[in-house]
C-alpha cells in the first residue's frame, strides 16, 4: 500500500493559514456506502444519531470507524502532529435543506480542555459542500493569535453545544472551504471558523474527527476517551477504548454513552445551561 501525505507546500500552507483543503480521501463508492449507513441508522434508530448522539458514532458503526482510522487521513495528520496519534472523538454534522441551522464563529480549542495545541480537526465531506449549503469558512491566519473570548448564546439554531460565538469576525478575511464528496479539510484548533445555514434543496453532510491528538496532549478538565489511531501512547493521559465489530452492538453503545457523558462534562464546564448537543 502506497503511503500518501501532505507535500511541503501543503504543510507550509497549513502553518501559514491554519487550515488546508481539499485533500482527496474517499472514493465515490465509499461515500455511497457511508450515505446508506446514515440513511439506515436514521430510519431504524433515529435517536442514536441526533442531538448528543451525533457525537462518537464511530464507536458503534464500523463504517464510520473505518473513516476515523483511514490511512490516507492519518498520513496527512501525521505530517502535522507526528506519528503517535490518538482519535479523541467524532461529530456528524447534518444540515437539513432550507433549515436555519448554522455554526457560529468559534475555535475548537476553546472548550476541549487539551494542552498543548498539538492536535487537529479533520472534516470529511459526505456530500457536496459549497457556499449555498453552508460550507465552513476559515479566518486565515487566526490560529497564530491567542484563544479569543466566546459568548455562550444557546441559540436553538446553532449547531454548537453552547452556541459559543466570537464576535466581530471580519467576514471579508474568511475563506470558504469548498469540498466534493470524499474530500477532506484539516484545521488548527485555534483557527476561527464557522458556517452558515443550508439554503439548498439537499442535505449537507460532513463528518468531523474532532480531534486527532498527539499522545503528548493532556486533558486538564475531565477524561477523554480515545482510540490508538497510529503509533504508541507513551504518556497514557487518556482512557483507551475498543473499536466496533458490528453495527449497534449493545456493548459499543454503552461505551459511546460513557464517552459522550464525559464529553458533556468537558464542553459544559462552568456553563449555566446544558444544550441539546
Amino acid at each position: 500500500m502506497k503511503k500518501t501525505s501532505l507535500t511541503d507546500k501543503q504543510i507550509k500552507e497549513y502553518n501559514k493559514n491554519g487550515y488546508i483543503a481539499p485533500i482527496d480521501i474517499l472514493s465515490l463508492e465509499q461515500v455511497k456506502i457511508i450515505k446508506k449507513e446514515i440513511d439506515y441508522v436514521e430510519k431504524k434508530w433515529p435517536d442514536e444519531i441526533n442531538g448528543l448522539n451525533r457525537n462518537n458514532i464511530h464507536y458503534y458503526s464500523p463504517i464510520f470507524d473505518q473513516i476515523v482510522h483511514n490511512y490516507k487521513i492519518l498520513d496527512s495528520v501525521e505530517c502535522i502532529i507526528g506519528h503517535n496519534i490518538l482519535a479523541a472523538g467524532s461529530v456528524l454534522f447534518v444540515k437539513e435543506p432550507d433549515k436555519k441551522g448554522f455554526v457560529s464563529w468559534h475555535q475548537d480549542g476553546k472548550y476541549q480542555g487539551w494542552k498543548p495545541f498539538n492536535y487537529i480537526t479533520a472534516w470529511v465531506a459526505i456530500t457536496d459542500v459549497n457556499e449555498e449549503n453552508g460550507c465552513m469558512r476559515m479566518w486565515t491566519g487566526s490560529h497564530k493569535k491567542k484563544i479569543k473570548d466566546h459568548k455562550d448564546t444557546f441559540d436553538e439554531d446553532n449547531l454548537l453545544t453552547r452556541g459559543q460565538t466570537i464576535e466581530n469576525v471580519p467576514y471579508n478575511e474568511t475563506v470558504p472551504i469548498l469540498l466534493k464528496p470524499g474530500q477532506l479539510s484539516l484545521h488548527h484548533p485555534k483557527t476561527i471558523h464557522g458556517s452558515g445555514p443550508n439554503l439548498s434543496k439537499n442535505k449537507r453532510i460532513g463528518f468531523a474527527i474532532q480531534s486527532y491528538i498527539g499522545t503528548n496532549v493532556d486533558q486538564f478538565i475531565g477524561e477523554t476517551y480515545v482510540q490508538q489511531a497510529r503509533g504508541n501512547d507513551e504518556f497514557n493521559y487518556h482512557k483507551h477504548t475498543s473499536r466496533p465489530t458490528a453495527l449497534m452492538n449493545k456493548k459499543d453503545l454503552i461505551l459511546r454513552d460513557k464517552a459522550n457523558t464525559e464529553l458533556q462534562k468537558i464542553l459544559y464546564k462552568d456553563s449555566i445551561n446544558i444544550g441539546k448537543y
